[in-house]
């Protein structure tokens, strides 16, 4: 995926879940804080789920 589709893809899932004006916030937010997703996601991204619970998540996604 070239970073063009990348970009309206992630955009347009973000208006699909969020809508036009709670999307436009949210880059706003991710814009002006510093956010290291890596860090956030090690420490707030599955928290307390174990391997089988991830699983579970994921195949009910799929």
């Amino acid at each position: 995926m070239n970073d063009t589709l990348l970009m309206n893809t992630g955009m347009s899932a973000l208006i699909e879940k969020l809508g036009n004006v709670d999307a436009e916030k949210f880059i706003s937010l991710v814009l002006r804080e510093p956010f290291d997703y890596t860090k956030w996601r090690k420490n707030n991204l599955f928290v307390g789920m174990s391997i089988e619970d991830i699983s579970r998540a994921a195949m009910k996604l799929q």
